[in-house]
């Protein structure tokens, strides 16, 4: 299974695609599509509608693991997200890529074990998830691996229930 893994924001989005196969993880590729400040919003809003739609042409994931957003404590910040969210859903929803959402906190939870886990430790679990020593630069973009990984979790906990 292909699972898409995303981190939406307006100035950077993370995204990751992961296979998923015999309850081994693969990094196929990550990296973040990146609009500019001076931009005006209708415009970074449609640039990440196109590097959207370009990775889901390219790499037709089997599903998508998206950030879902619940609190922010930066009200000038959430509007313009929650916008870049909606878009990314809508590119999703056209190509018919099943949805799954998750908060931080879940996504924390299944990695660690603990909800407020800090950084650190998720991008610990997800070297581990990968057997890999290094990870992408981007906090954004491990977001995206740590959200997709996340789904992988859900999937064998779902699998174990059957």
């Amino acid at each position: 299974m292909k699972i898409l893994g995303i981190d939406p924001g307006m100035a950077i989005v993370g995204y990751s695609l992961i296979d998923f196969e015999d309850e081994k993880i693969r990094l196929v590729t990550s990296g973040s599509i990146q609009t500019a400040k001076g931009e005006r919003e209708s415009a970074r809003l449609l640039e990440i509608f196109n590097d959207i739609t370009t990775i889901l042409d390219r790499y037709r994931p089997d599903v998508c693991a998206i950030e879902k957003l619940f609190f922010f404590r930066n009200r000038t910040t959430v509007m313009p997200v929650a916008h870049a969210r909606g878009v990314i859903l809508t590119v999703l929803e056209q190509f018919g890529v099943p949805i799954f959402e998750y908060t931080p906190m879940e996504v924390k939870q299944v990695l660690t074990g603990y909800g407020r886990a800090d950084k650190k430790e998720v991008e610990h679990m997800v070297k581990l998830a990968l057997d890999c020593e290094t990870l992408p630069k981007l906090d954004d973009t491990v977001d995206s691996i740590a959200i997709a990984i996340c789904h992988t979790r859900s999937c064998l906990k779902e699998a174990v229930m059957v």
